[in-house]
């Protein structure tokens, strides 16, 4: 059975480098859903702007839990 809810995803920044302003390491980041990005190794994430852009999947780790409040 499928939820109705969508399910919120994260990712923690393991490297910053060149995106200092906008990354900080070992920070948790939200994903926004981007199959084209996933297809040539990025993933998008709301960053330090409060906006959505696409990075380096290599500079995170995506397989985070967060248990739910």
């Amino acid at each position: 059975m499928k939820s109705d809810k969508q399910e919120t995803h994260f990712a923690v920044c393991i490297n910053n480098s060149g995106y200092e302003a906008s990354l900080e390491a070992g920070k948790l980041y939200r994903l926004t859903p981007d199959d084209e990005a996933a297809s040539h190794g990025y993933i998008r994430v709301i960053d330090e702007s409060g906006d959505d852009y696409g990075y380096a999947a290599s500079r995170f780790v995506t397989d985070c839990r967060v248990p739910r409040s």
